[in-house]
């Protein structure tokens, strides 16, 4: 029998991420991961005292990698429209990043995640509100704008795991789809 491999924390919050991406937030369990990958369960805890460190530091990653850097790479548009552009085309492209977002969505029982899905959620839909003011659009309305553009990401994650053959697959087909997002997004508001 091998000697088993030293973890990093990074590796650790990689491995949880994966899990919950698989199982939710109960998969967070430190005997199955540890046996998951071949090692004890003291390598995680040299790292993580508890259970919930651990799935609070996966969450932080989650956060950072899934939503702050996503915001970094928006944010390298000249305008607004170029922002929603990129911000669309990034998370169309972010396969494996749906199975975690569902996971945690489905996982919000736990007050860990409750908290970090929460934060993430006003953090994103802020970015949108943002965007949207840029645009010219009211504070209220802009608001409005990006939580019906946030319903529309959830909407498309969850249709990527169920019924992925209704949405655009080649470059091309999602250029077109991001295309016609943005137009119904960014229509004026009619005049009352």
């Amino acid at each position: 029998m091998g000697v088993p491999t030293r973890r990093t924390k990074d590796d650790w919050t990689a491995i949880a991420l994966e899990a919950i991406a698989e199982g939710g937030a109960a998969a967070v369990a430190v005997e199955p991961l540890a046996a998951r990958v071949g090692t004890t369960k003291g390598s995680l805890y040299w790292h993580f005292p508890t259970r919930d460190a651990l799935l609070e530091a996966a969450l932080a990653r989650w956060e950072r990698e899934h939503t702050e850097t996503v915001i970094g790479l928006a944010d390298q548009g000249a305008t607004a429209e170029e922002r929603l552009r990129l911000l669309f085309s990034t998370i169309l492209a972010g396969d494996h990043a749906v199975d975690i977002e569902l996971a945690l969505l489905a996982s919000t029982a736990d007050p860990v995640v409750s908290a970090a899905v929460s934060r993430v959620t006003e953090r994103r839909i802020a970015y949108l509100v943002t965007q949207f003011a840029d645009l010219g659009f009211a504070r209220t309305m802009a608001r409005r704008r990006a939580v019906f553009a946030y319903s529309a990401y959830l909407g498309q994650a969850q249709l990527m795991r169920v019924a992925p053959e209704m949405l655009p697959r080649s470059a091309s087909s999602k250029r077109a789809y991001i295309d016609d997002v943005l137009r119904v997004i960014l229509v004026p508001p009619a005049e009352r």
